[in-house]
């Protein structure tokens, strides 16, 4: 089934880029990564997935989307009825969220929803998806072994978990095998270039070859054929990739399609203020900062005053850290927190917070994600449609006389 409209499907037919194939459908090779919090909601997806592409909310905290749900867990006691009202408005957010990115799709390209396996609420939100129809589900921050577990009775779901490594991608095949399924496609994100939380296991190890795209692509391709593994499982690059050459790239290499985060949050449709998109488009690479997070994985950022201020004094934080009596948010977003669980060497800060402020727009108190390299249009805020036209033309474009 040919999922792009009938416009993009001309473009992509004089592109030099091969479409991507998933789940039956003819796509382009292009995901929009899924960011929160509430940084890709269905404002963002449903226009991705519009004109072909695959479209990803977000699961964090996307109550913040909105306002009722927002007014219905403010200033709630800080106890077990805050946790519970918080979890419920979040589930009713992502179904919101899938039924209106939905109906802004009309029903092309295809919609995901990224989960974070670090999470309290992930079992939860991969169910409450499952009933609201997404078409796939994406899950990073750690290793989602029991996902196929989870989605037993929606066989038709495409299952994507996020991976940085050839070794993180034998493991999840083995183990999904054993349960009779295998990734419908995998994101393999690079953690020196992305956004966010990233997939190495401390801040030293971001510039380790194993994630480098020439390495780690050959090497999955290679482990699928020693496997003797016939479905074939699309391989994702995810993390600096800017341009159609960086797509034609990793596609010679094997890579089936790409996924982009920060070009898509700063476009017009990417669901945060726009001093936020502000921010992260005029960032340079000498403007980020790698750092521990509160989840225990490095992430990167834009330094804002909030980053360089905590940044500085991280160090005593973390020396008198200690298990603190209950989450500062009340409903415990993490399994496990740097900050609420005394861990001394994770961030010692709220990330929900933070991250919430940055939706907000809010630079001297917000936490901005931002992956690596000069984006397709520089500082400029543009549209989905034009942002995709940019990846898919951008060479030939330049060669075209003036």
């Amino acid at each position: 089934m040919n999922a792009i409209p009938d416009e993009f499907a001309d473009l992509l037919a004089r592109s030099p880029l091969k479409p991507l194939k998933l789940g039956g459908r003819t796509l382009l090779p292009i995901f929009q990564g899924g960011m929160g919090v509430g940084v890709s909601g269905h404002r963002l997806a449903g226009t991705v997935a519009k004109w072909g592409g695959v479209g990803t909310l977000s699961s964090v905290d996307l109550r913040r989307q909105h306002p009722d749900l927002m007014a219905r867990t403010t200033g709630l006691p800080q106890d077990d009825r805050a946790k519970l009202a918080i979890n419920a408005a979040n589930l009713e957010a992502i179904d919101r969220d899938i039924r209106a990115a939905r109906e802004l799709s009309g029903g092309n390209g295809l919609l995901a929803l990224n989960i974070m396996r670090a999470v309290t609420e992930y079992a939860a939100s991969v169910r409450q998806a499952l009933a609201s129809g997404i078409d796939a589900i994406v899950v990073g921050a750690g290793l989602p072994l029991d996902l196929p577990d989870l989605a037993k009775d929606h066989p038709d779901t495409l299952l994507i978990p996020i991976l940085s490594d050839a070794r993180g991608v034998q493991l999840i095949v083995r183990k999904w095998e054993r349960k009779q399924r295998l990734p419908d496609a995998i994101v393999i994100e690079h953690p020196r270039l992305a956004g966010g939380h990233l997939g190495a296991a401390k801040v030293g190890d971001l510039n380790d070859t194993r994630f480098d795209f020439e390495r780690v692509i050959p090497e999955c391709l290679a482990f699928f054929r020693s496997a003797g593994i016939e479905k074939d499982i699309p391989i994702i690059a995810a993390g600096g990739i800017r341009s159609l050459a960086d797509i034609r790239r990793v596609q010679a290499l094997g890579a089936a399609g790409v996924q982009l985060g920060t070009p898509f949050a700063v476009t017009e449709e990417g669901d945060a203020h726009p001093e936020f998109k502000r921010v992260l488009a005029e960032a340079r690479d000498e403007d980020l900062a790698e750092f521990v997070s509160v989840a225990g994985l490095p992430a990167r950022a834009v330094r804002t005053p909030w980053l360089n201020a905590y940044l500085k004094i991280e160090h005593k934080l973390q020396a008198v850290a200690h298990v603190k009596s209950r989450c500062t948010k009340a409903f415990d977003c993490l399994a496990q927190c740097g900050l609420r669980d005394g861990l001394a060497t994770w961030g010692q800060f709220c990330i929900d917070n933070q991250l919430a402020a940055a939706l907000r727009g809010d630079v001297k108190k917000g936490l901005f994600f931002r992956g690596a390299g000069t984006l397709p249009f520089g500082d400029q805020i543009r549209s989905v449609r034009e942002l995709l036209e940019r990846l898919m033309t951008e060479e030939a474009e330049a060669a075209k006389p003036a």
